[in-house]
């Protein structure tokens, strides 16, 4: 059960002054307040839980951001920033007394430097957009969610997001060279560069997966790679899950790094092959998709390699792409996995967690005694070689005690990874749907000091307020208490 803080009468009551205050900054048609508008804006990707924001405001350039900042802070407001809205972990969720900052109209491609190997864009760039930019002179950006027709570059930024590739290419953090970004106060600040690393504090790595809490970003300098000459991909089916999280295992034993290794089970498969008609072998109980990228002759000699490495884990099916079009073919249907999963339910949860390799087997072997436990079904789709884990829990949520369920199941499902040595988040960011789970992983001495990192950037707390921490802290208790336990009741928010 998800709450967050009681909205300010004081803010709510001055609704008509915070306008007409966003009005003297921005255009007139650039803040909503009507009731139908802001019902656009009430739900990001976690669609279960919804709540219309006080206003919204849609700047288009950095100083209208730092102007807005500027007066959130001088007047005690709250401000949420947002850009697709796609996060699957409610780090968009708008607050009632709380300026819903929208960054969309951030949306160009301001520079692109071949020789740098990098492009400076604003933050409501989509992710496929960038490459888009520069395929034309055979480059690309390397992080691929599943959403990246959809989900833009600072939201990327904001929960560290990955995707297919980042096995062997790295998250966001690892594919970006600097940041500009407007504090809290309206200061703005510039981290980093095109150059490979700055002195000083790592704060662009601070920055990175910070859920908009520290900042709002206005522009990011992206690290851009050569396509590589080769790229062929395998699909591997399993007569058993246990034995495709093996072949994962081996595979990255063997000192083998695939440009992306994708593991699929029996529900996935089905409902992303009767979406996407790709090939899958619909008897398989785990799929594995592995890409192996490079010189031709190296991709040729790995190839074997993992061929043998799948076939001593009891491989039943093994299918080499025999063109570029039939290797787009393998991943359309594993990017296409979390839409389809919308054909064999009416509703689902999509977790996120992430475990050792070697745990693989065992949670998911777990995974199935909790959906007997908690009585749903789960398709599990995950980037297999980083551990990243994405259950997709069915249940319909016209059913009574279903969304609790699956809520309590989801929960089961990320204790089960801390337990095994992982997290509680791989690339969706913590927000409100692990909020209340931090405590499973960080003691009350680690998520004070996390705070006291936020209070450093934001000390009256109006940056996201209610998202990653579970209880809040005024930063002057944060000064001189270890930790307290205080917390206003508040009510939940409306579901569904």
């Amino acid at each position: 059960m998800v709450a967050m803080p009681i909205p300010d009468a004081e803010v709510m009551a001055r609704r008509g002054e915070i306008v007409t205050a966003l009005r003297r900054i921005l255009l007139a048609s650039h803040v909503i307040d009507a009731a139908p508008a802001l019902r656009a804006y009430e739900s990001d990707g976690l669609a279960a839980y919804r709540q219309p924001p006080l206003v919204v405001a849609l700047p288009e350039t950095t100083e209208q951001v730092s102007q807005v900042l500027r007066y959130a802070h001088d007047n005690g407001v709250k401000v949420v920033p947002r850009g697709a809205g796609t996060s699957l972990s409610g780090g968009a969720l708008p607050l009632a007394d709380g300026i819903l900052l929208g960054m969309a109209k951030f949306n160009r491609v301001l520079e692109v430097d071949f020789a740098n190997r990098s492009a400076v864009v604003q933050p409501g760039v989509t992710n496929l957009a960038i490459t888009k930019a520069v395929e034309h002179k055979g480059f690309y950006y390397a992080p691929d969610p599943s959403s990246q027709i959809a989900c833009t570059i600072g939201g990327n930024v904001a929960e560290n997001s990955g995707g297919v590739h980042c096995l062997k290419y790295g998250l966001t953090t690892n594919n970006i060279l600097g940041l500009e970004m407007v504090l809290v106060t309206g200061e703005v600040i510039r981290l980093g560069g095109k150059h490979l690393d700055s002195e000083g504090y790592d704060l662009l790595g601070l920055m990175t997966g910070s859920e908009g809490l520290l900042g709002v970003v206005t522009e990011v300098t992206v690290r851009i790679l050569q396509k590589p000459e080769t790229a062929r991909a395998l699909l591997v089916g399993f007569a058993s899950s246990e034995d495709g999280g093996q072949c994962v295992a081996d595979v990255i034993a063997a000192g083998i790094i695939p440009g992306g290794m994708e593991m699929m089970d029996r529900p996935a498969i089905h409902a992303a092959e009767d979406f996407a008609h790709c090939g899958y072998p619909r008897d398989a109980e785990a799929l594995l998709i592995i890409e192996l990228d490079g010189p031709q002759v190296e991709v040729d000699h790995l190839m074997d390699r993992v061929k043998a490495i799948a076939e001593k884990n009891k491989a039943q099916t093994v299918k080499v792409s025999t063109s570029e079009a039939e290797r787009l073919a393998f991943w359309a249907g594993r990017k296409s996995a979390f839409p389809a999963v919308g054909r064999i339910s009416p509703d689902y949860i999509c977790m996120d967690g992430t475990i050792p390799r070697k745990a693989l087997p065992q949670v998911l072997r777990g995974m199935e005694e909790l959906s007997r436990k908690h009585g749903l079904r789960v398709a599990n789709v995950f980037h297999a070689g980083d551990g990243n884990l994405h259950p997709l829990i069915l249940f319909d949520a016209n059913t009574d005690n279903e969304f609790d369920r699956a809520e309590a199941f989801g929960a089961d499902i990320l204790r089960l990874c801390v337990k095994v040595g992982g997290v509680l988040t791989g690339e969706h960011g913590v927000g409100i749907e692990k909020r209340d789970l931090m405590p499973e992983m960080f003691s009350d001495a680690d998520l004070a000091q996390q705070q006291r990192v936020k209070c450093a950037f934001d000390e009256k707390g109006l940056l996201n307020p209610g998202k990653v921490f579970p209880v809040l802290h005024r930063c002057a208790e944060l000064g001189r208490m270890h930790v307290s336990k205080g917390n206003l009741p508040h009510p939940d928010l409306p579901r569904f």
